[in-house]
């Protein structure tokens, strides 16, 4: 579990298709505190860590999480948003947080207000469902307010908006349109609707 607060940046320092997809990832953690087998969230995919030294770990992607997740994302020199595993006890700063990823976003348009940014993604129908104004939501790992909704013709408009702290925080500081995210809905809205369609 994690809760969408980022707390690194990490860098794809390398990545090699074996039988699956090896990433080699920068970070700053302080990695002789990091178990082979932990858990980091990737840009908001919950990845095991398979290997690890001083200022990297390494993770292994299969093609079912390279088909599900943003095109582009998983090549090297990108940056990740990075997330260590929820720990008991730890403060719940955003939202709880898979690290599953249910569906890929565009960016339409990125337009300042004030010192603030507002985002507004084009998202598939599958996922209208389960947003909602002031409910919650997962864009590339990041625990985001949903501040505005519209249906649309095969699909769902939103829009959020992103505070200077947030956007230097996170790889949110270079959006343009076009981008490709990472889509979590919340949790509770997930299990809400499964229990929606099983009284149908």
């Amino acid at each position: 579990m994690f809760t969408g607060i980022i707390t690194d940046i990490g860098r794809i320092d390398a990545a090699e298709q074996k039988g699956d997809l090896r990433l080699t990832i920068s970070c700053g953690y302080a990695m002789d505190s990091v178990d082979l087998g932990a858990s980091i969230a990737c840009s908001g995919v919950c990845l095991t860590v398979v290997d690890k030294g001083p200022g990297w770990f390494a993770v292994d992607l299969s093609a079912e999480t390279v088909s599900r997740t943003a095109p582009g994302l998983w090549t090297e020199g990108n940056r990740l948003n990075l997330e260590r595993a929820l720990r008991v006890g730890d403060e719940l700063g955003g939202h709880i947080v898979t690290g599953h990823v249910d569906g890929i976003g565009t960016v339409e348009a990125v337009t300042p207000i004030g010192d603030s940014l507002k985002m507004t993604v084009i998202a598939d129908e599958d996922i209208a469902p389960y947003l909602a104004a002031k409910g919650s939501i997962t864009l590339d790992g990041v625990s985001l307010t949903v501040n505005e909704v519209e249906n649309i013709a095969d699909g769902v408009r939103f829009a959020i908006n992103i505070i200077p702290h947030t956007a230097a925080q996170t790889t949110f500081s270079d959006l343009v349109a076009g981008r490709k995210l990472n889509i979590e809905i919340d949790i509770l809205a997930r299990y809400l609707g499964r229990m929606m369609d099983l009284r149908r």
